[in-house]
């Protein structure tokens, strides 16, 4: 019989309500108490994308909607392959899950770079932050709040 190790698949978002980021303590280990956006591993029967929102829900309580991958992450060591995402939160509403201590929105001037959780966790930041500088980063529109002159759809 043949056994195979297969990486891991883990899924996250950097989930936001315009300017702001949602920030999640970390209630377990490994790195309790430091810093990461929703993130975690991908179940059976789920797309990457239900994953990473999955996981927004589970830890910092938000309902979220995909907008983009930001970013694949080759992990060799830890045998894992991060999928990262970025999503706009559908309200402001959040709340620590039972792996989180607490839940925060930040401003991006706030971001506690120093107290990150894992180097994915600033490969996703960095990747955000980048698509926010070139005007990447994906508005909130509904059809009722979409400028004059645009396809809201």
């Amino acid at each position: 019989m043949v056994h195979y190790e297969n990486p891991r698949i883990v899924v996250g978002a950097v989930c936001h309500d315009g300017p702001r980021l949602v920030l999640c303590r970390r209630a377990i280990p490994p790195r309790i108490g430091f810093w990461t956006f929703p993130a975690g591993f991908m179940e059976l029967g789920e797309t990457a994308e239900e994953g990473a929102a999955r996981e927004a829900f589970e830890e910092a309580g938000v309902h979220v909607d995909i907008d983009r991958l930001l970013g694949v992450y080759s992990v060799p060591q830890r045998g894992q392959v991060h999928l990262l995402y970025e999503a706009r939160m559908r309200d402001a509403r959040h709340a620590a899950g039972e792996e989180s201590l607490e839940v925060v929105m930040r401003d991006w001037e706030d971001i506690p770079w120093e107290d990150l959780a894992f180097p994915s966790i600033r490969w996703g930041l960095e990747l955000a932050f980048e698509a926010r500088q070139q005007s990447l980063w994906v508005p909130r529109m509904t059809s009722s709040s979409a400028p004059a002159g645009t396809d809201a759809n």
